[in-house]
Order: structure tokens, then sequence, then C-alpha cells
């Protein structure tokens, strides 16, 4: 079986591609590397170019024609910069996707897998969400999300497609391997700016600390990113089970993350806990876009996938801080 990975050139989605791999699919990777890195496509059939592109597209069907499913997660993902370039993100990720679906309608490909996120959902007072929570996306990032959900189940629902959402939480963490991580050297997440703090001497900066959660720091659902992975060979191999062809249901949300909700400060603390050293911290105000955080309390990723998360926070800060360590030998650029 092969299964077209868009996007597949970036952080998740070359690391989706190592797990096919491991486990006999292969991928083919379409990615225009405007985030992605071409050295994460080594020994994959690889395809630069837009999602968008039609023509593009009919190649890479007429050549591989085995491809039974798509992996959808080409995508800009920068919160603040959404808020600052809003038609950017429309144009790419809800536009683009969809012209994406009629390429794939086009060439008979109707299993698609698409990379959503928790950052639509509008938590409770515990902050826990299921697949049934409210959705309310503050950001222009979290709205594409939620349309680009909506242009999957009303495709669904209307044509031969079935759609899997896959809202993630918080992926850190990177290939046990070291086969692929995160590409960009100052990431923009929580870990990433820890990792930056600790090896700069510099002092970490909690964004937003009035939030109502139990320290007043942001509450997040970190995810190996290995784990988040292992998921998505899950859904291609139980696909058919999960959205029979001539069933009922065309189109599934399912959540994936760890099921515990970790604070900034908690992870802070754990940061700690792995290297050793004390980081020091300050305080600011949120950043636009931003919202309190939730983690999932859904049971619908073990029942229809049979998965369950198997690698710790501290073991995905440890492999953060490998790939970190073994990046430069892996991006040529730096």
């Amino acid at each position: 079986m092969k299964v077209l990975i868009t996007g597949g050139a970036g952080f998740i989605g070359s690391t989706i591609a190592s797990a096919c791999l491991d486990a006999g699919i292969a991928p083919v990777i379409l990615d225009s590397l405007v985030t992605g890195r071409q050295e994460f496509t080594a020994g994959r059939a690889f395809y630069r170019g837009d999602i968008a592109d039609g023509p593009l597209l009919d190649q890479v069907f007429a050549e591989h024609p085995e491809i039974g499913a798509t992996i959808h997660c080409a995508a800009l993902i920068v919160v603040p910069e959404s808020v600052r370039q809003p038609l950017r993100y429309y144009r790419e990720n809800v536009a683009k996707t969809v012209a994406l679906l009629e390429h794939l309608q086009r060439n008979g490909c109707d299993r698609l897998l698409f990379s959503s996120s928790a950052s639509i959902y509008t938590p409770g007072a515990d902050f826990a969400v299921d697949e049934d929570s409210a959705l309310d996306p503050l950001s222009p990032y979290a709205r594409t999300k939620m349309l680009m959900e909506l242009v999957c189940k009303d495709t669904a629902e209307a044509t031969s497609l079935r759609a899997l959402s896959l809202r993630y939480f918080n992926p850190i963490g990177a290939d046990p391997q070291l086969r692929t991580g995160l590409q960009t050297p100052l990431p923009s997440h929580a870990l990433g700016k820890l990792i930056e703090a600790h090896r700069g001497g510099g002092t970490f900066r909690i964004t937003g600390t009035d939030w109502p959660t139990r320290d007043g720091s942001g509450i997040r659902d970190y995810v190996h990113v290995w784990d988040l992975a292992r998921a998505h060979v899950a859904a291609l191999q139980r696909f058919d089970r999960v959205l029979p062809a001539d069933g009922a249901e065309s189109y599934q949300v399912i959540n994936l993350g760890t099921g515990a909700g970790t604070t900034v400060r908690e992870l802070i603390a754990a940061f700690e806990r792995v290297t050793g050293a004390t980081l020091p911290t300050e305080q600011t105000a949120a950043r636009p876009g931003d919202n309190a955080g939730a983690f999932t309390r859904s049971t619908r990723a073990a029942t229809l996938l049979d998965w369950h998360p198997e690698l710790t926070l501290d073991q995905a800060i440890t492999d953060t801080l490998a790939w970190f360590s073994h990046r430069d030998s892996v991006l040529r650029l730096g």
C-alpha cells in the first residue's frame, strides 16, 4: 500500500512518513518546501509542489496508482502570524484544500486523513474536551482548521469521499531514531522556547499567567510526535472498519492526545527535571490568538483505532533535546 502525505517534508508529516515506512506502508510526499525540508524526503518518493497544482497531482497518481489514501498535513500553523496575515492563512489552508479535494476525487482517491487541531475547542471549566465539545476557534489559524473540517465533512456527505479528522493536541518530541524532528532552529512553541533559553543562557517567558488554570499558566496536552505518527498508521490500517465504503457514516472526528493536562509551569518543571538545570523565567502577556488550552478526555482513539499513547512527557523532552543536538548533521543549512 502507498499513501500520499501532503506536507510530508514538515515536522509532523515527515514523522508520519517514517512510521508508515516502519509499518510497511510506502509514503509518497508532496510538499512545497515553504516550511518543509527536502532532507526529510530522503529515500522517499517526493514531489515538490503545491497541493492546488492539479497537473502535478495527476502526475503523482499516474506514477503511483497504488496510492490508497491521503494524509493531508500541509498547512501554515503559526498562530501569531495568522493574526497578522489572515488572508494568507485562509488562502493556503482553506482555498487550497478545496482544490486538493477536487484533485483527489478526480484521481479516485476517496480515503482522507486530515490533520486538524484541538485549538478549535472551547474548553469547559476543567479544560477537558471530547469530540462533541463546543468549538470556538480564537485565531485565524484555528478558524482555518475548523473550516477545513467543514469542507471535508460536507464533501464526504455529498460524494464518495470518506474522511477522518484527527484533532491533534500539542505535538512535541522527535522521531526516536532521529530521522526527523523540528526543522526550524527557533520553534515558536513552549518547548522550543525552553530549549532556546536553556542553550542561550536566557530567560524563558511564560506568556499568559492569569488563565483560570491551577497555576495561572496555559494548559496543554503534550503528545509525543511518534505516538501521533503511530496513530496515523493505525488509522490507515483500520480506515475501512471505522468508515466502511458501504456504511452510513462517511466522516468521523478523533482526538489525538494523552488525556493529561500539563500547565506551562509544569512543563518548565519537567524540563528542569530532564536537564538537571534551573531555568530563569519571567511573566509576560498572552500572545495574540492564544487561549487557556485544553486536554482530551476522549476514548474514541482507543475504541476505534486501538491506539494509546505510550511515550511520556519526559521522553518527549529527552527526544527533542537529542534531536536538536543531532539536527545540524541532518539539515545541511543548519
